[in-house]
């Protein structure tokens, strides 16, 4: 008798071309800007995708492989018309078979974004910038038609760049078509206005992926999976303007169906930033938001497998995503990173609360700008993989661990102690785990952030830690445990301005207002415009409330990346007022008076919402400092941030243990 999985759709066997494919699960392509010049991988990039490859995603796709120079769009990236990266290639492939997995590999090229600025902000000296056609850009870029014989020589580039990885072992080949990209560009009424082959009619439009899959194909042989990225929509008529719709992307897929694979059905492009967070999705967009664009193009093709992707993270929503027809496949990129591991612990039947919960706050992406590296506001291990191997097979003596306050902070810590084998205690003054996260309960678009706390209590309650609730750790009581290590994560306090009518019973702090919403009037000023401000008013604004946003600097939301800064602004055009550059003077309860620079203007409110900020300065972390051997101050109480910076600094000092 066959054993029977809990997701049997998802976890079936798929055969693509010559290979049989062991799962409905992919790792969807991710690059690393962090490559060394050259694209030369090292043990760590090799071991950022490897753990996908042993966390059970059946196919691992590195992504964005430039194939021309002419085509690269950030200051490093993996070449591949660079021979030297042949061994180095050789070796990741290997990396992901040896856990059962297929190396994928995406071939890229980006058009006339190769000739412009770079993801990373660099003006590029004295190299063109080539399109369909001739065009200046809003910003006076320079954009010159793309001559027939470079078009030639990129679908050359393509078919080389492909035979390049089989001979490095890749068993699998995706082709970059979608988001605003080269084939993507040629495609575009917008950006293509050539009157050539190239041009004209769609099918001229599309030639250029037609050629260059044909190219691939005789490189590769037969039987070899080439799989094409490829918009389902470009969205913009969500927003109301001209671009590639639905019934275009299904156009394209019929004429590429006999060409490849697998499409992979994405949706959205660079340009269209306000649907950034659609092509992306952010926590404002519902889970699997663009499903119905695989969905819809699967309709119409029979001969073709069909991938779809867009925040699909849960197990049941993939099972009846496969089981339905909507999609053969579902690819994963931020979750996996949240949890390398979900396919193999969905494929196990597991509790949901094994899985560490990605929150969409694009935190992976918005870091590399800041330092080309990607990390996970939740899974510490990102970034780290090879080092956290190395010493996570170090021996330890068991200690005597105590930890207080019972927020992310403090569970994760507990969670990664036990892991080595140390005796913890973890107490919270509280009746209940959570911490600050507690109120995402109550938020719509804060579930997953839910979800991330569910999963952290579920796991302190499989490990070997004792959880004493409502119960404040004093001096007192350390001496009577006498822990080798003392964890302080109690966390910050609320700043209180001391403003006239700051203690009026109109005022809330925004932490408390969460789940009692009720007790918030129709008329809503909130005071900060901070991210916790922000987010404070998209909730309120969620449920009906008239909200404005005070805020002293020119700014609303400067704490929070550049990507999640613009989902929120979105969300918050909904409906949400934001005064900038203005101070709160009093409250009364009329609302909120406040100065700009042309005086005194009052803000009516039947409540107003204090989000100012936190200080770390809390008159329990200080009795705590000298309570034992050795204090670990961590979290909030040591310096306000968000949920990554807590849970980084207690699991790396926990694995010091």
């Amino acid at each position: 008798m066959n054993y029977q999985k809990k997701y049997p759709h998802v976890f079936s066997p798929y055969k693509l071309g010559n290979r049989m494919i062991k799962n409905r699960i992919i790792a969807a392509p991710s690059s690393l800007i962090c490559v060394p010049p050259g694209g030369l991988f090292t043990p760590e990039h090799i071991a950022f995708f490897e753990l996908k490859a042993e966390g059970g995603a059946s196919i691992v796709t590195f992504g964005e492989s430039v194939v021309d120079e002419s085509g690269k769009t950030k200051n490093k990236s993996l070449m591949l018309d660079n021979p030297d990266v042949l061994p180095h290639l050789a070796q990741f492939s290997k990396a992901i078979k040896r856990h059962g997995a297929i190396p994928n590999i995406e071939l890229y090229h980006g058009g006339f974004y190769g000739g412009i600025l770079t993801s990373n902000g660099d003006r590029k000296a004295n190299q063109p910038a080539y399109g369909p056609s001739a065009e200046v850009r809003s910003n006076g870029e320079v954009i010159e038609e793309m001559p027939e014989e470079m078009i030639l020589k990129i679908i050359e580039s393509f078919a080389r760049a492909a035979a390049f990885v089989k001979r490095a072992g890749f068993e699998m080949i995706m082709v970059h078509g979608a988001h605003g990209w080269l084939f993507n560009q040629f495609l575009s009424p917008v950006h293509n206005h050539r009157t050539d082959r190239w041009g004209g009619s769609f099918e001229s439009r599309a030639r250029l992926y037609v050629m260059t899959l044909e190219a691939i194909r005789k490189a590769v042989g037969p039987g070899f999976p080439i799989e094409i990225r490829m918009n389902g929509s470009e969205c913009f008529d969500l927003i109301g303007k001209p671009g590639l719709t639905l019934e275009d992307g299904i156009h394209l897929a019929k004429i590429l169906e006999d060409k490849c694979d697998l499409l992979n059905i994405s949706a959205g492009i660079h340009e269209n930033t306000t649907m950034y967070g659609k092509m992306i999705p952010s926590m404002f967009w519902e889970h699997g938001c663009n499903v119905e664009y695989a969905e819809a193009v699967k309709k119409e093709v029979k001969n073709v497998a069909i991938s779809t992707v867009g925040a699909i993270t849960d197990p049941d929503m993939m099972e009846e995503i496969i089981a339905s027809g909507k999609a053969d496949f579902i690819e994963i990129g931020r979750s996996l990173l949240a949890d390398p591991f979900l396919p193999h612990k969905a494929e196990l039947g597991l509790d949901k609360r094994e899985t560490n919960t990605c929150l969409r706050c694009n935190n992976c992406l918005a870091q590399t700008v800041v330092d080309e590296l990607s990390e996970c506001a939740v899974n510490p291990i990102i970034m780290h993989e090879k080092d956290d191997m190395l010493r996570r097979g170090l021996p330890t003596a068991p200690k005597r661990v105590l930890i207080a306050g019972g927020g992310p902070a403090g569970m994760k810590v507990a969670i990664a102690a036990a892991d080595r084998g140390h005796e913890v205690i973890l107490c919270e003054k509280t009746g209940e785990l959570g911490g600050a996260i507690k109120f995402a309960k109550y938020c719509d678009f804060k579930h997953d952030l839910y979800d991330f706390q569910e999963h952290l209590k579920y796991m302190i309650s499989k490990a070997k830690i004792e959880v004493r609730l409502n119960t404040p750790v004093t001096p007192e009581l350390v001496a009577s445990y006498l822990p080798d290590v003392l964890f302080v994560a109690v966390g910050a306090l609320p700043i209180i301005p001391g403003i006239p009518g700051i203690d009026g019973a109109n005022v809330k702090l925004a932490e408390n207002i969460y789940g009692n919403e009720d007790s918030v009037g129709k008329n809503v000023v909130v005071l900060g415009g901070g991210l916790v401000g922000c987010e404070t008013a998209a909730h309120l604004n969620r449920l009906g409330r008239s909200v404005t946003v005070v805020e002293m600097r020119d700014d609303v939301a400067v704490d929070a990346n550049d990507l999640h800064k613009a989902a929120l602004f979105l969300e918050m055009s909904k409906g949400v007022k934001v005064v900038t550059n203005t101070s709160g003077v009093s409250i009364s309860k009329e609302g909120l008076l406040c100065k700009d620079k042309n005086g005194k203007v009052l803000y009516p409110a039947d409540t107003v919402i204090c989000a100012v900020g936190y200080a770390s300065t809390n008159p329990d972390t200080e009795k705590l400092r000298g309570a034992a051997p050795k204090v670990h101050v961590i979290g909030d109480c040591d310096r306000p941030g968000k949920v990554k910076e807590a849970l980084y600094t207690g699991y790396f000092l926990a694995l010091d243990l």
